[in-house]
């Protein structure tokens, strides 16, 4: 069938791929599995449901959760009626909350737990669009979405959707996702059905795994990469399990045994990190083997360019080591897809030397989100590139480095606001990503930095951080570092240890300590961190090196307000939290 629209996917899933477990989720320990019937059942009654409650074509219906085979019975029940479904992340403020609610003119919520619902109720009353609110869970005195499902029921009206359905163009709204952004108030990014559906065509070759394959989901569907994605699943046929947390995820990949997931960097360097920290724990021939085989993978090159000897020493590496590599994520993971931030090169090399394939790829929510993406066959994967730009999308390179891009991913623009549309998609239809960088070999996509993020020292030598900020990253003591300098002599570093490794490090050298701010300041941890800088600091020019540091004693969250949604670094918030600290670094300097 032609799949123009998001609902069409669901009635692809049913045409073609009508499973008796389609989709399901866990919680409180116990998995929720629906058939592909039991699916379209429950978003026929929402649809239903909402038109009984007089919700039709053009009005908003915002879903605040977690990943939940819920969350997608309400997307679908809104969009087949033509309503503008407005994710939202569960994370975020109560002032973001009302912002949000009153600049698309929500009518309808969907609310996950408790929590969600009283920073809602707390700004309900300054929301004159808001009608109605439905939990996913029970919460005393408020509506289940269930009840609506059962208004729905009884009042069915499968003559009506069909008609409004109709209705609904490829070109039509189809949400609006507001961006977290590192600075600012939220934009409304307008995607069409046509836009997400035109990337997922472009986007397919990425999972080329038969009908009924399972997943494990567990980025947020609120964002642009995850949706898009599962969305792609049900193209497929390929059937999504939504994780419980993600505190549970390795758990839930042993449970499901997918055979892919998608992740976003700073999860995969956990995952890597707490591989390495076990091997630490090992003793004698066995830890000997497991640095053999690590070192062995950090060097892997695609198309087999390390020779035969090499291959040789990765079967046996592979038997001794990484076969247990893969059975902790389940056993079955051949593909895993990053998105959201760089990813360091090293990753790709060492999991894809253990059998496991890690595809980089680039987007943003502008772009529905895919703009280009390495790819399984190996002539489309360069190590350390965001690989091929996808079909029918074009990109080039502007004379100040930034990427802009062209095609029917780009978005129709911010909502309500045709001065910041007009600044970032120019005259000739070209979106400008606000991200530079460059190609290599004349085809793969490789990103230096944000445009906006570069900076310049004093003297007056330019700075990119984020290239710099991956590669101290890859010292086992460093959780998170944000490099400092602009206007200032030289460059500095705000660090977030690894408190784990940090202690251990500390308990193995015979030193104590009375919590984390005493810890940070320790002579010989200090000492550490300048021997880990100093070893980092060859791979960058003079001007980029890393002249001084501050441990913080502290970490950097989400809900401390220092990172986005999918954990960027908020580099002006952390500047002005951490004031007295960058203070200290320059001051000294005097």
């Amino acid at each position: 069938m032609d799949i123009t629209r998001n609902f069409d996917l669901l009635t692809n899933l049913k045409e073609n791929y009508n499973f008796p477990l389609a989709i399901s989720g866990k919680k409180n320990g116990t998995w929720a599995n629906y058939s592909t019937n039991e699916y379209a059942d429950h978003v026929n009654n929402i649809s239903y449901g909402l038109l009984a409650k007089e919700i039709g074509r053009g009005d908003k219906v915002a879903i605040i959760s977690t990943n939940r085979p819920e969350w997608n019975f309400a997307d679908f029940g809104a969009s087949q009626l033509g309503c503008v479904t407005v994710p939202m992340y569960p994370t975020i403020s109560e002032t973001d909350y009302k912002y949000i609610l009153n600049n698309a003119e929500v009518k309808v919520v969907f609310v996950e737990s408790i929590d969600i619902y009283k920073k809602i109720e707390a700004v309900k009353n300054e929301v004159p669009s808001l009608k109605y609110i439905y939990s996913f869970e029970h919460i005393p005195g408020l509506p289940l979405w269930t009840e609506l499902s059962e208004i729905g029921k009884a009042n069915p009206a499968p003559e009506k959707v069909t008609e409004l359905k109709g209705l609904v163009r490829p070109e039509d709204l189809m949400t609006l996702i507001y961006t977290s952004g590192t600075t600012g108030t939220p934009k409304g990014v307008m995607l069409t059905h046509n836009n997400l559906m035109a990337n997922i065509r472009a986007s397919q070759h990425l999972f080329p795994f038969p009908p009924g394959n399972k997943v494990l989901s567990f980025l947020p569907l609120c964002h642009i990469f995850e949706r898009m994605v599962c969305y792609l699943y049900h193209y497929k046929g390929i059937v999504i399990y939504y994780a419980e947390s993600m505190e549970t995820i390795a758990d839930n990949l042993k449970e499901v045994t997918p055979v892919a997931f998608t992740t976003v960097p700073r999860l995969l360097e956990k995952v890597y990190d707490k591989i390495v920290a076990k091997g630490h724990t090992l003793k004698g021939v066995k830890k000997k083997l497991f640095f053999w085989a690590l070192a062995l993978g950090h060097k892997y090159e695609l198309g087999r360019k390390n020779g035969g000897w090499y291959h040789t020493k990765l079967k046996i590496a592979d038997k001794l080591i990484f076969s247990k590599w893969r059975a902790a994520l389940g056993g079955e993971v051949k593909i895993i897809v990053s998105g959201a931030s760089a990813l360091q090169p090293r990753l790709a090399r060492v999991f894809t030397a253990a059998g496991i394939i890690v595809l980089e790829g680039y987007g943003l929510t502008e772009t529905s989100p895919v703009i280009a993406v390495n790819t399984p066959d190996e002539e489309g994967r360069c190590f350390g590139t965001v690989g091929l730009v996808i079909p029918g999308v074009t990109v080039k390179i502007a004379a100040d480095g930034e990427i802009l891009c062209k095609g029917p991913n780009v978005m129709q623009g911010y909502y309500k606001l045709p001065e910041a549309t007009n600044e970032a998609i120019d005259g000739e239809g070209w979106f400008h990503t606000g991200d530079i960088g460059t190609f290599v070999e004349d085809k793969y996509l490789k990103i230096t930095d944000r445009k906006k993020e570069v900076f310049k020292t004093s003297g007056g030598k330019y700075i990119a951080p984020q290239p710099m900020e991956n590669k101290f990253k890859e010292s086992p003591f460093i959780e998170q570092i944000m490099v400092i300098g602009e206007n200032e002599k030289f460059p500095a570093a705000l660090i977030t240890p690894a408190w784990d490794y940090l202690k251990g490090w500390c308990t193995k050298n015979g030193i104590t300590f009375e919590g984390n701010e005493d810890l940070v300041k320790k002579p010989e941890v200090l000492a550490a961190y300048q021997k880990e800088l100093d070893f980092y600091n060859t791979e960058f020019g003079s001007w980029e090196t890393i002249k001084k540091f501050q441990l913080l004693p502290g970490d950097w969250s989400i809900e401390g307000g220092e990172m986005t949604p999918t954990l960027k670094l908020k580099r002006k918030p952390i500047l002005s939290k951490y004031a007295r600290f960058v203070d200290t670094i320059y001051k000294s300097d005097n």
